[in-house]
């Protein structure tokens, strides 16, 4: 498989970026801070290049500290970028909105309201009658397996569960893309990959847009269209790797020659980089 040349990443995805909800575009994006502790000027994203076809899947591998979050923050709108543009749909991301939804790791659900209630409050602050909003969400409970659990609170809910709810709330809004910031980290490890399962599985069905930001190289392969590997910081795309296995994939495709292949393949690339990240956190 060939890779495309370093700093820039372009779709492989069938579909075009025109006329299609949900087509992503960054353009030469780079992210400069500073930290408030020492003062010292952090260059956490350089010349970052990447598109994104609608309906695609694409996850972003790399070292930690290499701008993956903070590339996802630019997205979503919650942060502002140095240099270059980042757009959706060919409009400007100028701040959030409910078009882009965001999935961390930490499900942040209101713990003294109910699963239905968790569900329905993005649609409610939008104008959205109650009732209405309760019917346009009965599907998605459904969908990611919550059915029957309406009345519950979050705390009598499961890791895995709360997770899936927190899926759902951001269906519910219906964004023209998904971002998702290692949502399964703190999971253990037998429910990550059932999760990672029933992934796959809605995103089949719902066919969002996803960016997907992980440091498990199997679960970037597993779940996407395209893997994406990143530089220690700052952090630079220094693959991009078209994941060819057929869908639908099932856990039991890890265990391939194909898939394993693509494993090594990024980690033989990414284990320098770590290397470098780890030196550059024992300076800071």
């Amino acid at each position: 498989m060939n890779h495309q040349p370093v700093g820039r990443a372009v779709s492989t995805g069938v579909d075009t970026l025109d006329g299609q909800a949900g087509g992503l575009s960054a353009q030469n994006v780079s992210v400069t801070y500073v930290r408030k502790r020492t003062g010292d000027q952090v260059n956490a994203v350089q010349g970052l290049d990447l598109e994104v076809a609608p309906r695609e899947f694409v996850s972003i591998v790399g070292p930690s500290g290499c701008g993956k979050s903070t590339f996802l923050k630019v997205v979503a709108g919650l942060a502002t970028p140095t240099s270059g543009t980042v757009m959706l749909n060919g409009q400007p991301i100028a701040d959030a909105s409910d078009r882009r939804a965001m999935v961390f790791q930490d499900a942040s659900l209101f713990p003294w309201y109910s699963v239905m209630r968790n569900l329905t409050y993005g649609m409610e602050c939008r104008g959205v009658k109650a009732k209405k909003a309760r019917a346009a969400v009965l599907p998605l409970l459904e969908k990611v397996g919550l059915t029957g659990f309406e009345k519950h609170y979050p705390y009598e809910l499961s890791g895995g569960m709360q997770q899936r709810v927190n899926l759902a709330r951001a269906l519910a809004v219906d964004p023209e893309i998904l971002l998702m910031d290692e949502p399964f980290a703190a999971l253990d490890a037998q429910t990550r990959e059932i999760m990672q399962a029933e992934l796959l599985r809605i995103w089949t069905e719902t066919r969002k847009t996803v960016l997907f930001v992980t440091h498990q190289i199997d679960e970037a392969i597993f779940l996407s269209d395209r893997v994406i590997v990143m530089s220690a910081r700052p952090g630079r795309i220094i693959l991009d790797l078209p994941v060819d296995l057929p869908r639908p994939r099932s856990l039991e495709i890890k265990e391939t020659p194909e898939f394993l292949g693509l494993q090594k393949k990024i980690w033989s690339l990414l284990e320098q980089e770590v290397l470098k990240s780890m030196k550059l956190r024992d300076r800071a």
